[in-house]
């Protein structure tokens, strides 16, 4: 199997990730548990790092234990709450365990989190992050001194295909492609056609975030933290309408992954707790 994102996409020509939020806490049963869904069916799995600012067990911790229990983890670096020091030091330890592809994060504000004290680092952002260990595997750390022994990772990094003005965001993103970014994750999509305008002038691999929507309520609370997302009048029907959630989950995510085929290079599947229903996401887009 591929150990890499790029080497997955120029086999398949459309892969398949899925984001996981490691434990708040020492209990990794139940983050495991939801592993074992994913074994066999997914190509990679995101592991959040202190998502949304919010503290939980450590992403390279994660990536470790999804690499013992056989998959490939792709490791979430955010610059929030490192500086330069400790980021080259994760970077060079997750070479070392075993982790090959690194999602190079800003991350959020300390003030939207669940410690809103803290303070916040940003010695780096996602750019400089990307540039920096694109010098690690130059054998030079960022103080211009030899490395005994680099790290070679696949790099990747966010777009947001809903904010406006889109030429900013791709400005933004061909900033990140030039620093190292070898392919992109977004933030959740519901229109194709507005993700397939807004990456049309990226030159790297994309990869469409798709979210299992549980509920209305659950859509709309999400919508009112993603502004200029547009959701499909038709799709909210599907959940207003009395179906059952989880089949209604599974279809709209399918037939979207279905769709999402013609314009990018792989979806990466936010499943919020749902994670059993992915195989049956799989399935259902004609996947397997």
């Amino acid at each position: 199997m591929s150990s890499t994102v790029i080497e997955a996409i120029a086999k398949r020509g459309f892969i398949i990730t899925v984001e996981l939020t490691p434990p708040k806490g020492t209990s990794v049963d139940r983050f495991l548990g939801r592993v074992e869904y994913l074994k066999g069916v997914v190509d990679f799995v995101n592991v959040t790092d202190q998502q949304g600012a919010n503290m939980a067990l450590s992403s390279l911790a994660a990536a470790h234990l999804l690499l013992d229990a056989g998959i490939k983890p792709i490791l979430q670096v955010t610059c929030r709450d490192r500086n330069r020091i400790a980021l080259q030091s994760d970077l060079l330890g997750a070479y070392v365990l075993g982790v090959r592809n690194v999602l190079c994060l800003t991350g959020d504000h300390p003030v939207t989190g669940d410690h809103p004290a803290s303070s916040a680092v940003f010695d780096l952002d996602s750019v400089s992050l990307l540039w920096t260990a694109k010098r690690l595997e130059g054998r030079t750390d960022l103080g211009g001194r030899p490395l005994r022994g680099s790290p070679s990772f696949c790099l990747g990094a966010a777009f947001n295909p809903h904010l406006a003005p889109i030429e900013l965001q791709v400005a933004k993103a061909r900033a990140k492609v030039a620093a190292g970014c070898q392919f992109f994750q977004t933030q959740p999509v519901f229109d194709v056609r507005q993700l397939e305008a807004a990456i049309r002038n990226i030159d790297v691999p994309v990869i469409a975030g798709v979210v299992l929507i549980k509920s209305v309520t659950f859509l709309q609370s999400m919508l009112s933290r993603l502004p200029g997302v547009k959701v499909p009048g038709d799709l909210l029907a599907r959940f207003e309408g009395g179906e059952d959630a989880q089949r209604a989950a599974v279809s709209v995510a399918a037939q979207l992954i279905r769709d999402l085929r013609q314009v990018c290079q792989g979806a990466h599947i936010m499943a919020m707790g749902w994670e059993h229903l992915v195989p049956q996401v799989i399935e259902s887009a004609g996947l397997v």
